[in-house]
């Protein structure tokens, strides 16, 4: 019998590459709020789980920001039928009580998808947000996020580089 598209993903695809970082996780956190200008630099403990027999991942992770408790939550996955990452995402900082949605592709070693974020106290345009994955090796990973100011080029706002427990 023919296995089924997701069988095969889990083999040896997408969602092989995303369970292979299931673990317990700890690194550093950078933030930046303007280009070039870092704000923090603190410690960040991760763990990763699968969700619904491999479907997803669940990314919690929690640290600070400027001597202020922080964590947050995203939802990961690769949607077969339109073969493209995704990512819901919720923190207690960044998002406030919004939940980013967020797609993009598959890169080398991981992805890199965008989302956007807004409150009409900056006015109509959204914000964009950039975030990458990259899998250095089964110990290493790194997530990047850009900031996208409306009319504006992208510009780094988080790097967490962490090692496998």
């Amino acid at each position: 019998m023919a296995k089924s598209k997701f069988e095969q993903s889990l083999e040896d695809g997408a969602h092989y590459r995303i369970t292979k970082i299931v673990g317990n996780w700890k690194g550093t956190t950078k933030t930046w709020f303007e280009k070039d200008v870092l704000v923090d630099e603190v410690l960040t403990e991760a763990e990763i789980t699968s969700i619904l027999d491999g479907r997803f991942i669940s990314y919690d992770y929690q640290s600070s920001l400027e001597g202020k408790p922080l964590i947050g939550k995203m939802i990961i996955g690769f949607d077969i039928p339109y073969q493209k990452f995704t990512f819901s995402w919720i923190d207690s900082f960044h998002m406030g009580t919004q939940i980013m949605q967020a797609s993009g592709a598959a890169t080398e070693k991981g992805f890199s998808i965008l989302g956007s974020y807004g409150n009409p106290e900056y006015g109509d345009q959204l914000f964009g947000w950039r975030t990458e994955l990259e899998i250095i090796n089964g110990d290493e990973i790194v997530f990047t996020a850009y900031n996208i100011m409306p009319g504006d080029e992208e510009t780094k706002a988080i790097e967490t580089i962490l090692t496998r427990n």
